[in-house]
């Protein structure tokens, strides 16, 4: 895993956490695109996961201000898609309402470096394609990633992804039994946290903070960014996260 620093001496400040947590989405979603083999647009404003009608394509703002040619591409891009198109704004400075799109809002949300207690239980880095589908099972769950239904092994987390620089997937177990996963990305030395999840079995059970507590554990010299959902919320501000901002999302139908 990428473990470089942020060269400064100062803390990360809330105003950044919006470009911090696009550059990281943006190298998560360009890792998982290379790994299941799916074209990677880059644009000055934007970068574009462009894939097939299971996975959709998925679109992330990089700047605030999209030049008239960015927006138009990115509106293309939206209606031509072979599955669903999902757009994160950081920024929430995008307007696509042209597009007929669902929206809401999201915080973004910062940590900065520092120690975390142990985790409850056990959590582990996925190794094994097992470790993946096992991951990758409980995320379609907790997300219920309807896309993803049937269910392909590996189509969510391919085996190629834990290889990609500076991602790491990690399992929480209960009594051995895989009960939550999540992802961790490393990039330009923040960390960002994507797809924590817990099986439906083993909820209210502190799951979700064993995950987010075994992979910040190997974060502590990071500052960190995530988007919250409302009821992830309250677990990572008890972990120390701190809102910055909203990010705006724009989803198809």
């Amino acid at each position: 895993m990428t473990t470089e620093s942020l060269s400064t001496d100062r803390p990360t400040t809330l105003a950044e956490a919006p470009t911090l947590q696009a550059r990281n989405s943006a190298a998560f979603w360009t890792a998982t695109g290379r790994s299941r083999g799916h074209e990677v647009i880059r644009r000055r404003g934007f970068v574009a996961v462009d894939g097939d009608d299971r996975a959709g394509l998925r679109i992330l703002v990089q700047e605030p201000d999209l030049a008239p040619g960015e927006v138009a591409e990115l509106s293309e891009l939206t209606r031509r898609a072979a599955g669903p198109a999902l757009v994160e704004d950081p920024f929430s400075s995008t307007d696509l309402s042209h597009l007929a799109m669902r929206t809401w809002q999201m915080p973004i949300m910062l940590r900065q470096p520092g120690p975390v207690a142990a985790p409850a239980l056990d959590v582990t880095r996925a190794r094994q394609p097992e470790d993946l589908q096992a991951a990758e099972r409980i995320v379609i769950e907790g997300f219920e990633l309807t896309g993803f239904e049937p269910y392909h092994p590996g189509e969510l987390f391919p085996p190629t992804l834990i290889e990609q620089p500076g991602v790491d997937v990690f399992i929480a177990s209960v009594d051995g039994v895989p009960a939550g996963a999540g992802v961790s990305v490393v990039s330009d030395g923040v960390a960002s946290h994507y797809w924590i999840a817990t099986s439906s079995a083993f909820r209210s059970r502190g799951v979700g903070r064993a995950v987010m507590l075994g992979a910040l554990a190997h974060l502590t010299d990071h500052p960190a960014t995530l988007t919250a959902s409302k009821l992830g919320r309250p677990l990572y501000e008890s972990l120390g996260y701190t809102v910055a901002s909203p990010s705006a999302w724009w989803a198809s139908s």
